[in-house]
């Protein structure tokens, strides 16, 4: 089976965007929702196998919040990685920086439907990820864009950990992490 699709919904107060892993629900923004229904997509006896492959997916009782091994995150690059919240994903990436690892939602604050990481890492040049579309560079410390149509505006980010040699969900908005690649 694919990604799960993925709803954004605009307004003038700003943008949400999140992966649906449910047949109906809301996403909502400042001043704004998006409702939706889709019948027939549920299973027939209703359980919910989502649980499977959170974490690693090393085995059945790891800790839903235990993304990869340090080691497995690029220092050249970036890693897709899902954070979830009851059935609704956000995307994110994974960067690298000597011992420390960062996150931020993979998504351009220009245009947030826009990935920064469409599969197989981030363009990431010296000291900056660039956006594939728009140029814009963002530092790799703190994912404040440096430079392009969004130049001042940050990266939202995803509070992770370096925890006995592997990466662990640490924000608080969320239950669980999956890595995507």
């Amino acid at each position: 089976m694919g990604d799960p699709p993925r709803v954004t919904v605009s307004s003038e107060g700003g943008e949400e965007s999140v992966r649906v892993h449910d047949d109906s629900g809301t996403v909502e923004t400042d001043d704004a929702a998006f409702s939706f229904s889709v019948d027939g997509l549920s299973s027939a006896d209703g359980s919910d196998d989502e649980s499977a492959g959170a974490g690693d997916g090393t085995d059945g009782d790891a800790d839903p919040r235990r993304i990869c091994a340090a080691d497995a995150v690029p220092a050249d690059g970036t890693l897709r990685c899902e954070a979830r919240s009851g059935r609704r994903g956000v995307e994110f990436i994974l960067h690298r920086r000597g011992d420390a690892v960062v996150a931020w939602r993979n998504s351009c604050p220009h245009e947030p439907e826009v990935p920064l990481d469409t599969g197989g890492g981030a363009i990431v040049r010296r000291d900056s990820i660039v956006c594939h579309k728009h140029g814009a560079q963002f530092e790799r410390d703190d994912g404040v864009c440096t430079h392009g149509p969004c130049a001042g505006d940050a990266l939202d980010s995803i509070r992770v950990a370096v925890e006995d040699d592997a990466v662990v969900l640490t924000d608080e908005r969320f239950e669980s992490a999956r890595r995507l690649d």
